[in-house]
């Protein structure tokens, strides 16, 4: 799904400030149908035990990767096998980075904070780093947890310099300006199919016949050796939109291992909707988001001038597309550009000033707000090009697909009819799994029963657009004794730590104290920005934000 390495609220605001199992235990075996083999347990174990024997080195991180990290961010790596099912073959190595435990209570005063262990990370994808995530500490919301808990992130395997992916050249990556077509012809449809079939073929040449082995069940494996380098008996995890899903395999194949675990913006983990049927469900999201943002331009309507009501408003936006196909501006960004920011705005509604002030400016003469905004940057291409490659070798790999495109057609054209702001590009996106090289994956059955596993905190947006809500009530069903807190009437993708206190209290008192709410606590929505503020957040490499023609998302 669209957009690689979209943070919490919190986590996009910070980066914008600064451009082995445990002893006497062996992972629990998993009985659910499609779980993974016994091979691949005893290579976990394998992996782990030689993990926690030789720990993290962690030292200074490099300038070239990290730059203006500060002195406290500390960097190392963690070595894990390719493939499970045979733990002395090949190796790769996945970098991480960790920022000690303040031990100061928010104020700063010098009382020390109890130390409650690690604290990891996963900002979803797939294809997103958490390289940064250590940094969050220095924003109010996540004092008191930086305080309590050594902050870790890592880069998953295929991301970054963990043993990266690659299906193209990134000097061919962005292809601007580009279409975005509503209902596609079947000439357009028959571009796309090619381009998908080059894009798959491309993937399997450049990476080779490892490939096979980036799925979600090795991140979790692989998240199970990275506890064991910690030096930790049980993990303590947060996972952010994708990374909820194989926080929940995680759950499900190492119940035992975990501490706590808060899963925020969960995707659905139906094995059923991974990840064809999850997608669709998407982009009929999405519409509901879209109308969302154009509701709040058209109340607007004295600053943006794009008319008082969505359907003026959606004239509008149909007419900056129109001229763009006719003449892009800056010579880079057409419809399709143009749609990749407004995007962007359905995952963050802090993005909404900006996207509505470029639209604006745009059809008012000016359109040098809109390149600044959508014109992809070369200097990203190589980073976005890797996201986007992990995001469709997992994606392809985890799950069958449909591989007649005319299952596609049938179901994206039926969709397109009432979700047409995403429904086909989103399908663009996902189509190299139709001719994916590298053999499929059944998906693990998330579930747990009572008692197998510690209480886990759930945290969702009632109208997240990029995470149906829909998928935090099917994780609450499937992981017993969880407890889901809901932001109602509100759509922004991870809201733990971001501008709500009632959700940031829940998520303090779960980390901190290991309390949490009734089974289905809400609070009221956090306050819609003004529509003369400054958008407050830019994006990571390669973010939903870069606006890249294939954005990876999720």
């Amino acid at each position: 799904m669209k957009a690689a390495a979209l943070y919490s609220a919190a986590g996009s605001l910070l980066l914008t400030s600064l451009a082995v199992a445990p002893a006497g235990g062996t992972p629990a075996t998993p009985g659910a149908a499609g779980a993974p083999g016994t091979a691949e347990l005893r290579g976990t174990v394998v992996a782990a035990a030689r993990a926690r024997a030789a720990g993290i080195d962690f030292g200074p991180c490099s300038a070239a990767d990290m730059p203006e990290a500060p002195n406290s961010l500390r960097c190392g790596t963690v070595t894990v096998p390719l493939d499970y099912a045979h733990p002395d073959g090949k190796q790769i190595e996945l970098t991480v980075s960790r920022i000690r435990a303040t031990r100061k209570d928010p104020d700063g005063s010098e009382r020390k904070v109890p130390r409650q262990g690690v604290l990891v990370y996963n900002p979803g994808g797939p294809g997103a780093s958490g390289m940064y995530f250590p940094l969050i500490g220095v924003i109010p919301q996540w004092k008191r947890i930086a305080a309590a808990y050594d902050l870790v992130g890592y880069a998953p395997r295929g991301v970054d310099r963990s043993a990266p992916l690659s299906c193209e050249d990134p000097k061919h990556f962005f292809k601007a300006p580009s279409a975005s077509p509503t209902h596609p012809s079947q000439a357009y449809k028959q571009q796309r199919i090619a381009r998908a079939r080059a894009y798959a073929r491309g993937c399997a040449e450049r990476s080779g016949s490892g490939l096979r082995h980036y799925t979600s069940l090795n991140n979790a494996r692989d998240l199970d050796v990275l506890r064991a380098a910690l030096g930790q008996d049980r993990l303590t995890f947060m996972g952010a939109s994708y990374g909820t899903y194989f926080g929940a395999l995680y759950a499900t194949m190492f119940p035992s291992h975990v501490r706590r675990m808060v899963l925020d913006a969960p995707v659905n983990p139906d094995p059923e909707k991974i990840w064809y049927r999850d997608n669709l469900d998407q982009s009929a999201a999405f519409e509901d988001r879209w109308a969302d943002f154009r509701d709040w331009i058209a109340r607007h309507d004295d600053v943006y001038r794009l008319g008082d009501t969505p359907e003026k408003v959606q004239h509008s936006y149909d007419s900056a597309q129109k001229r763009l196909a006719a003449e892009a501006a800056g010579g880079k960004v057409g419809p399709g550009q143009l749609q990749n920011a407004f995007l962007t705005a359905a995952y963050y509604d802090d993005f909404w000033p900006s996207r509505a002030d470029a639209l604006s400016a745009y059809l008012h003469g000016d359109p040098e707000p809109l390149v600044r905004l959508a014109a992809p940057s070369p200097r990203t291409a190589a980073e976005a090009e890797n996201g986007s490659a992990v995001y469709t070798a997992v994606e392809c790999n985890d799950a069958p697909w449909p591989t007649d495109f005319k299952v596609w057609d049938r179901d994206n054209t039926r969709l397109a009819r009432v979700a047409p702001f995403e429904t086909w590009d989103n399908a663009w996106m996902n189509l190299p799994c139709a001719f994916w090289p590298a053999p499929r994956q059944q998906p693990l059955d998330v579930r747990t029963g009572p008692g197998e596993l510690p209480p886990v905190l759930i945290l969702a947006a009632e109208r997240d657009a990029a995470a149906p809500y829909a998928g935090a009530l099917e994780m609450n069903r499937r992981l017993a004794g969880s407890a889901l807190v809901t932001e109602r009437d509100a759509g922004t993708h991870g809201i733990g730590g971001g501008p709500n206190g009632c959700v940031n209290a829940y998520l303090d008192a779960y980390l901190l104290q290991g309390r949490l709410p009734a089974q289905h606590a809400s609070c009221a929505p956090h306050r819609e920005p003004e529509p003369d503020a400054p958008a407050g957040r830019a994006a990571v490499p390669p973010s939903r934000d870069s606006l890249e023609d294939r954005t990876v998302r999720r």
